[in-house]
């Protein structure tokens, strides 16, 4: 354990010049400058401190309990951050009316003090600046966030982000402390007391409205990633990698011992309840579903997310077990538990899960508290309860309709015998029975297919080039890109090509723009992609051994290949 808070030591210092802090350099630099309420200091660096104090603290807080803190109080995903933007706006204008720097300041001010020193308001400042921090991810800050996500924070996690938290601090410490001597130093800005106050308090709303409108990105995409290599070479070791894995490793249940394939009823033990749901749908009223409370009810607990393909195709086969067998004891439960951070996002799975046509209840479990209850690592999955609370089968991925609605019957008859259940359902399957190409991230938490397989640079814009060829599976990149855990995100010229064999080819976008299609280099389609992240069919035919070429325009965010 030491050896890896060494690392996220080191890690943080990286992270603290990186280029994804940009926006942030000025927000420090202005506050370690000016103190609101009072001249500038000429004796104590203890404002600049407070800066950087109360933005590690809340940066920490954020990464290990902020979807804790969402999930406790039902919060939507983007609230601290619109929080913190807030937060900075308020500081802002404190620079500009010292009451109300003196109202901000007086909850942490030492106790009966009457005059604001300004080290409590670089603290507020701080507080809501850590928000916004976002550092350029690598393995350290991803293990960190992952911990986080599923609420499985222990001590080593907490040394570890604390670690992470203060090397950051190193160089941003810097900054704000170069600011705090640039004003004792420069006499023009000494005696200007009162006008920099208020032209630091215009320049911390502007930079808090424009961190929130994102107009960085440009900015950010230029600068080359003059810290990529470094960050690679201490966090890419083979021992760093195992050490963060068993980090963000989760336990086996009971459930493990049954997930062989069986094609009748099993047992597998008592079903674990639903836990950390943060928000129901297609509830009364939103209220939760308990299984305590449908006991006597045979249960079909699916999971799912909305933008995966395989998920999409079970969910006709879902939806009509749930209208045929409701009346006669069968409650469905779709568990939606995200692979993307778009998918968190409530209202988004909302409004595809009407576009979907999903009418049974919805847990939202965005802490993967039920995914790891149920030790699942699979979308789709299903696990068929009976009546008396116990797990009779469980099943991964597509196919096999007619096997689980039989056991469906069967529980059913078992649960009320003389039931007179109505035909079987007769939903297409459209399960792939031709060898189809694998699914193929783009982001480079799960990226296997990239040629040349050279490490792809992380979170900073880079440009790529064609490999010479592209064989059946491989992936291309060309003209910039911005590569993410999750997804990439398109600059300039900006293409990529595909070697595949399906008859259906699905790619998750997002971002705002258009995506030219061509197919063995004809052109065949021009889509246009807006609104929230979700599956668009890029290619509907069948073909053995073809080469996708897209070219996106700039800001359009591509996820995640699949095929049918």
């Amino acid at each position: 354990m030491v050896e890896l808070i060494g690392i996220g030591f080191v890690a943080g210092i990286v992270a603290g010049i990186s280029p994804c802090i940009l926006p942030v350099l000025p927000v420090i630099l202005v506050a370690g400058a000016t103190t609101p309420g009072t001249a500038p200091s000429l004796k104590s660096r203890a404002r600049p401190l407070a800066v950087v104090g109360g933005l590690v603290l809340s940066f920490s807080l954020l990464i290990l309990a902020g979807s804790e803190i969402i999930s406790l109080f039902h919060l939507p995903q983007d609230f601290l951050r619109d929080a913190g933007i807030a937060l900075l706006i308020l500081v802002g204008l404190g620079f500009i009316f010292p009451p109300l720097a003196a109202l901000l300041e007086r909850p942490f001010a030492r106790v009966g003090s009457r005059q604001p020193s300004g080290k409590a308001g670089g603290f507020v400042l701080g507080l809501g600046l850590g928000v916004l921090f976002v550092p350029c991810a690598g393995p350290v800050l991803a293990a960190i966030t992952v911990v986080g996500a599923t609420h499985h924070v222990g001590l080593t996690a907490v040394f570890l982000t604390v670690a992470f938290g203060a090397g950051a601090a190193v160089p941003l410490l810097a900054v704000a402390l170069a600011g705090n001597e640039l004003t004792k130093r420069v006499k023009m800005l000494r005696e200007s007391g009162p006008r920099l106050r208020q032209v630091s308090g215009v320049i911390l709303i502007g930079m808090a409205l424009a961190i929130g409108l994102n107009v960085f990105a440009a900015l950010q995409r230029d600068v080359p990633g003059y810290t990529s290599a470094l960050q690679n070479r201490i966090e890419g070791s083979a021992t760093v990698r195992q050490e963060l894995g068993n980090l963000t490793g989760n336990g086996h249940t009971s459930l493990a011992s049954c997930k062989s394939a069986t094609t009748g009823l099993v047992s597998c033990g008592k079903a674990p309840a639903f836990k950390g749901i943060t928000a129901w749908l297609n509830t009364p009223g939103g209220k939760p579903l308990t299984l305590a409370g449908l006991r006597g009810k045979v249960v079909l607990v699916d999971f799912w997310t909305y933008s995966c393909i395989n998920c999409q195709r079970t969910l006709p086969h879902v939806e009509s077990w749930y209208k045929t067998y409701a009346k006669d004891g069968l409650v469905v439960v779709g568990v939606h538990t995200p692979e993307f951070a778009f998918e968190h996002v409530v209202s988004n799975v909302r409004t595809e899960s009407a576009q979907l046509g999903v009418h049974y209840p919805i847990a939202i479990d965005n802490s993967y508290d039920t995914w790891n209850a149920y030790d699942n690592e699979y979308w789709p999955a299903d696990y068929l309860i009976d009546a008396n609370g116990i797990v009779r089968h469980i099943g991964f991925g597509e196919g096999d309709y007619s096997g689980t609605e039989s056991l469906i019957r069967q529980l059913l008859t078992d649960a009320h015998p003389g039931v007179a259940l109505p035909r079987s359902t007769d939903v297409p399957n459209k399960t792939p029975t031709a060898a189809v190409s694998p699914e193929t991230y783009v982001g480079y938490s799960r990226l296997q297919y990239l040629l040349p397989d050279d490490n792809v640079a992380r979170d900073i814009p880079a440009v790529y080039q064609f490999p010479p060829s592209l064989p059946a599976g491989g992936l291309g990149l060309s003209g910039t890109w911005t590569d993410h855990a999750q997804q990439a995100t398109a600059g300039s010229n900006a293409q990529l090509e595909l070697g595949f064999q399906a008859d259906d080819v699905y790619l998750v976008l997002g971002g705002t723009g258009t995506l030219e299609v061509s197919i063995n280099g004809a052109h065949t389609k021009t889509i246009d992609v807006s609104g929230i992240p979700k599956l668009y069919t890029l290619f509907h035919g069948s073909l053995a051994d073809a080469t996708l070429l897209l070219k996106a325009s700039p800001g359009i965010k591509a996820y995640d290949f699949t095929f049918g």
